[in-house]
C-alpha cells in the first residue's frame, strides 16, 4: 500500500509514499486513487483517503491537500483545509502534531521534509516548473520560519518519472540553462531531432543539495515504468486513456 524511507524513520514522525495499491477505486483509477481533481467517484476517493489516514495513524479528516498549480508557493497549515478552500500552492509546512501534509503526483516529484529536532515538517510538489521556479528553496525557508534548522532538515524524493521516460523539447533545456547555469547537464540527447531526455529527479536532488540541508535522498523509483504500483500522467497520455489517478505522499508529526 505504501513505501517508506529509512531516512525518515523516526518515532517523532509518520510518513508514507502511497502506491496505487490497497484502495477501492476501479478501472483506470485502480485502486488507491487519492486525487481530488480526478474524475473518479468522489466517494471512492474519500474512502481511499480515509485508508491513507489510518495507515498514517492520524484522524480521518487530517490529510491536508493543496490546489497544486506548478509554482513555488508555500503555505503554513494548522489544519486540513476543506476541499473548496484548498490553497493554491505547491508546498506546505506545519508544526501541528497529527496533521498529515499530502502531496498529489502522477510523474512530478513528491518531496517530504522533516526536522524532528525542532518539530517541523513539510511536503512539496516538484514538477519541472516548480523545481525550476524554486519550490525546494521556498519550502526550506518556510520551515526555517517555523523554527527548523537547515542542518537538521531531512528531505526525501518519492516516485518520480525518470530520464529515459521523460522526453521534452530542447527549448526546455535552453530555458533551464538560461535560468540556472549548469542545469543543461540534466538533459541528454533525445531520439528525435529537437528533443531531449530530462532528468527531473537529478535536478530536484541538485536543488536540495544547493540548500545545504542536513540530508537528502531519493527512493529512486520511476512512475512511468511501474504501472503496477504507480500512476503516470505521461503513460496515460501515451496510451490515450481518458484520465489517471494520483499518488499521495504524506508526512505528519506523530500525534
Amino acid at each position: 500500500m505504501f513505501l517508506t524511507s529509512p531516512d525518515l524513520a523516526d518515532p517523532a514522525i509518520r510518513h508514507a509514499f502511497f502506491t496505487r495499491r490497497g484502495g477501492v477505486s476501479e478501472g483506470l483509477y485502480a485502486s488507491l486513487n487519492g486525487g481530488l481533481g480526478s474524475s473518479d467517484h468522489a466517494g471512492r476517493v474519500a474512502e481511499n483517503r480515509r485508508r491513507m489516514c489510518a495507515a498514517l495513524g492520524v484522524a480521518e479528516t487530517a490529510l491536508a491537500s493543496l490546489y497544486q498549480i506548478h509554482s513555488a508557493e508555500v503555505v503554513v497549515l494548522t489544519q486540513a483545509p476543506a476541499l473548496a478552500e484548498r490553497p493554491k500552492a505547491d508546498a506546505m509546512v506545519s508544526v501541528v502534531p497529527g496533521l498529515a501534509l499530502g502531496i498529489a503526483t502522477a510523474d512530478c516529484g513528491p518531496i517530504l521534509f522533516a526536522d524532528t529536532r525542532n518539530g517541523v515538517v513539510g511536503a512539496a510538489h516538484a514538477g519541472w516548473k516548480g523545481a525550476l521556479g524554486g519550490v525546494v528553496a521556498a519550502t526550506v525557508a518556510a520551515m526555517e520560519a517555523l523554527g527548523a534548522e537547515r542542518g537538521s532538515i531531512v528531505a526525501v524524493l518519492g516516485p518520480t518519472i525518470h530520464q529515459p521516460s521523460y522526453e521534452v523539447g530542447t527549448d526546455l533545456r535552453d530555458r533551464f540553462e538560461d535560468a540556472v547555469p549548469g542545469a543543461a547537464r540534466f538533459f541528454a540527447p533525445g531520439d528525435r531531432p529537437g528533443h531531449a531526455q530530462f532528468d527531473l529527479p537529478g535536478f530536484v536532488l541538485w536543488r536540495l543539495e544547493q540548500e545545504e540541508i542536513g540530508r537528502h535522498a531519493s527512493l529512486g523509483l520511476c512512475t512511468y515504468v511501474d504501472a503496477e504500483r504507480f500512476y503516470s500522467y505521461r503513460r496515460t497520455t501515451h496510451r490515450q486513456e481518458a484520465d489517471y489517478g494520483r499518488l499521495i505522499s504524506a508526512i505528519a508529526l506523530a500525534p
